[in-house]
């Protein structure tokens, strides 16, 4: 293999899963590359090694990732300006002091006694999630499974009713699949969708403030932090937010889970055997195995050098997480499924810094009491087709996964 070989904006690459022996050939040759950008764009820099990933991920000053700098999605020059929100930018488009102050007022929402109250009612619609499913015998495990439980429980966060979570489905699909042929949709779907979301989650505010509840949508709603509290648009956005992020990579850590599990049935063995001993460590296990976002770009604020590579300001950076979550200098094995390693200090959640993700304790719920669940109901697994991955190099995301419970 030779560095020209790797081209990380080939989308269709994606589709036959994450090209880990790219990644594997850039941590031993190359740890930061200068990637190259076609029609004339300035390029990008690939970060690949966890300990440069961390590093850039905890360093805001120097790494910004707010949108007036280009954000934190998307490695190419855009073709066309990104949608007007006026002053208000969702979340991980920000930099601290702006961030500080957001993130302290949604904070509010994701107290640890309203993401553990959710916890009966997770496990009471697993079970039911569960229960649907075996009772056809087979399913698509992505579809009737992993899909339904993120989207039933941030439905529920986020006081969504429960017969409209699948308009959750659909416009996560349009914003975050748009490159791949199943979801493909248009420029302006795209955005049409987050309006159609904004239009909803307006609608949402305006019942909250009528009626109140003890849910996340109300604390947000009457947050207030020195007076300060969410404009219109910024609530729009951090429902956007916690609607495509809420539901998008949980669902993808989960079916990298079961695909893991199908790959190395000896692994579900082990857990089937014992629940209660495995089921942490399972946990962290798959999501280092999914790191179901793949990267995260950031922006070089000014001249500065990593691990001896010197970037200048106003250049691009990405930092791989599906990269990091498989460095051989702090992974034993990492190619290697390993329902008992121990310790697992993965990356899937961003590694700290400003940005460690603000949902990582409920993704850890529901991926927990997921498999925690299936365990108890079905020794054993078998595959009923290939799996489908994604069209994307942003989301390592798994369309379909045909399976049966026996």
């Amino acid at each position: 293999m030779q560095l020209s070989d790797i081209d990380l904006l080939d989308r269709d690459v994606f589709t036959k899963g994450v090209p880990h022996e790219w990644f594997t050939f850039l941590r031993n040759n190359a740890p930061i590359y200068h990637h190259e950008e076609p029609d004339g764009g300035p390029g990008f820099w690939v970060i690949t090694k966890y300990r440069d990933v961390y590093a850039v991920g905890r360093d805001a000053h120097t790494y910004s990732s707010d949108s007036d700098h280009g954000g934190v999605v998307g490695l190419e020059e855009p073709l066309a300006p990104p949608p007007d929100y006026g002053e208000a930018k969702i979340m991980l488009s920000m930099d601290p002091p702006q961030h500080t102050r957001y993130r302290k007022l949604v904070n509010k929402g994701f107290t640890p006694r309203m993401i553990n109250a959710l916890e009966p009612l997770i496990r009471e619609r697993t079970v039911k999630i569960l229960d649907d499913a075996m009772a056809k015998g087979s399913c698509d495990f992505v579809v009737d499974v992993a899909a339904e439980l993120p989207l039933q429980a941030i439905a529920e966060l986020i006081g969504v009713p429960f017969e409209d979570r699948h308009k959750l489905f659909d416009w996560s699909n349009r914003m975050i699949g748009s490159e791949d042929p199943e979801y493909m949709v248009g420029e302006n779907e795209a955005f049409s969708a987050q309006f159609e979301m904004f239009a909803y989650a307006s609608e949402l505010a305006a019942q909250r403030k009528q009626q109140p509840r003890d849910d996340i949508m109300t604390a947000l709603l009457n947050s207030e932090l020195d007076g300060d509290k969410l404009t219109e648009m910024e609530f729009n956005l951090f429902f956007l937010l916690l609607a495509v992020a809420g539901n998008e990579t949980t669902r993808n850590a989960i079916s990298h889970g079961l695909n893991a599990f199908l790959e190395h049935p000896e692994q579900w063995d082990a857990v089937v055997d014992d629940i209660d001993g495995t089921i942490g460590s399972a946990t962290e296990e798959i999501l280092r195995w999914a790191s179901p976002v793949m990267y995260f770009r950031r922006n070089v604020m000014q001249d500065t050098s990593l691990s001896g590579v010197e970037f200048k300001a106003g250049e691009k950076v990405s930092i791989w997480y599906c990269s990091a979550n498989r460095d051989e200098d702090v992974f034993a094995d990492p190619f290697t499924f390993d329902v008992h390693r121990q310790p697992n200090d993965h990356l899937a959640f961003g590694g700290g810094g400003p940005h460690f993700c603000l949902g990582a304790s409920l993704a850890r719920m529901e991926v927990k009491v997921l498999f925690e669940e299936l365990a108890q109901r079905a020794p054993k697994l078998s595959r009923r087709g290939a799996t489908d991955p994604l069209r994307s190099n942003f989301i390592g995301g798994i369309k379909h996964l045909p399976m049966a419970f026996a």
